[in-house]
């Protein structure tokens, strides 16, 4: 960062002033456990005992022989707790939570995975729980929903603008502002006003300290090639963060969704279709128009389906130390299909559009090159979507019948 909450030209924090002295708390609280040797230690063994870290490193032996060229491994953050990296990040938070003495937390969520996490956290740590969640979201993302009520959040379906993430989260800082005192922000990912995106990015490094520890252990070396997909950014870096000082290209996927000049995709940092600008209290590129009003998005992945990006990936797009690529809504569920089919591993919706472009490349690379793939979810949340996209008519027609009796 070369100023307070900026990194290169992106970041920032764009409070209304009731909120000034809360993320002054915050990144109070924040810096001094950063500066902490012991914090981190507590967090280390705290992952390790309630959420099964480290996840392991995966050999997928027969993805590597279909596809001939590079060998390919992956990161599985799927069997980290509540089935994402999403865990890695609301620990961290829950125990700030507890040095600020606060009692309740509220999170925005969109594939679901975060709102699992921390009504998951909230119930380790006895807080209080609110999930907002775009009504769009909440439909296609139903076993999750399931999940965070039985856990004992609140979950306040999103009736306002596009009922997506973006929403989600305006209805989240808007719960903030009346209840600051005693609520905190559980904030998902690597996005928002200092100190979030750098809070949230350094407990997701996790994902990258231990994957580059397992590859020198394991292969004597590190992988040529590491994709994650791309949201507001927060398991990409994760992952990113243990190689950027080395000799690793880091390629960044977004949701292409029906095709970049389509109009109707979530791609900020590899389409035309983006702007700098501020909104939700930081400075990125956002998909709007001219007059700086939010475009519609559109992905089959419901956590990628969001209008920003982190202001760290914007900084390394402009530095040009990460690539970023598009996938779309047809390869991500070919994607889906073919890792199940080869490996038996499910990836979430999400995860699969890393899992995608690394697929069309890894046949160019050579049988020395090594691919990492950051699957960064489970893919039992996305059933009905997976399921409808797939065209099954026997499975078209159980989602209808679970549709209406959710609905009744």
């Amino acid at each position: 960062m070369n100023k307070r909450g900026y990194f290169g030209n992106f970041g920032g924090a764009f409070l209304p002033e009731i909120l000034v002295a809360t993320f002054d708390e915050l990144e109070r609280v924040y810096t001094e456990a950063r500066n902490d040797p012991i914090f981190w230690h507590d967090y280390e063994q705290l992952m390790a005992s309630y959420s099964c870290r480290p996840t392991p490193i995966t050999y997928a032996e027969n993805l590597t022989r279909h596809f001939g060229g590079a060998r390919i491994f992956i990161k599985r953050e799927d069997l980290n707790h509540t089935g994402a990296h999403k865990a890695n990040n609301v620990m961290g938070q829950g125990l700030l939570v507890k040095r600020m003495g606060k009692t309740r937390v509220i999170a925005e969520t969109g594939a679901g995975q975060h709102g699992v996490a921390t009504a998951t956290m909230a119930a380790r740590f006895g807080f209080d729980c609110t999930i907002y969640m775009g009504e769009v979201d909440v439909a296609r993302q139903r076993p999750n929903v399931f999940w965070m009520e039985q856990l004992g959040a609140t979950v306040v379906p999103v009736t306002d603008g596009t009922r997506i993430l973006k929403d989600a989260i305006n209805e989240a800082f808007r719960d903030w502002v009346t209840n600051m005192d005693a609520t905190h922000y559980v904030l998902g990912t690597a996005c928002g006003p200092h100190p979030f995106p750098e809070m949230v990015a350094w407990f997701q490094s996790i994902i990258g300290k231990e994957a580059r520890r397992q590859f020198m252990e394991r292969e004597g070396r590190l992988p040529t090639r590491v994709f994650a997909c791309v949201g507001g950014g927060s398991n990409a870096m994760g992952i990113f963060s243990g190689f950027f000082d080395d000799d690793v290209e880091l390629v960044g996927v977004e949701a292409a969704g029906r095709g970049l000049h389509s109009g109707a995709h979530a791609s900020r940092l590899c389409s035309d279709d983006a702007s700098v600008g501020v909104a939700q209290g930081y400075k990125t590129y956002f998909l709007q128009d001219d007059d700086g009003q939010m475009r519609e998005t559109h992905s089959i992945a419901a956590g990628l389906d969001y209008v920003g990006v982190s202001p760290i990936l914007s900084d390394l797009k402009e530095k040009g130390r990460v690539r970023f690529e598009g996938a779309t809504d047809r390869e991500v569920i070919e994607a889906v299909r073919l890792t199940m089919r080869k490996e038996g591993v499910i990836p979430a919706l999400e995860s699969a559009h890393a899992f995608a472009r690394a697929f069309k490349e890894a046949p160019t690379m050579s049988p020395d090159d090594i691919i990492l793939i950051n699957q960064s979810g489970r893919g039992d949340k996305d059933i009905f979507t997976i399921a409808d996209a797939m065209d099954d008519p026997k499975w078209k027609q159980f989602i209808i019948e679970k549709a209406k009796q959710y609905h009744a």
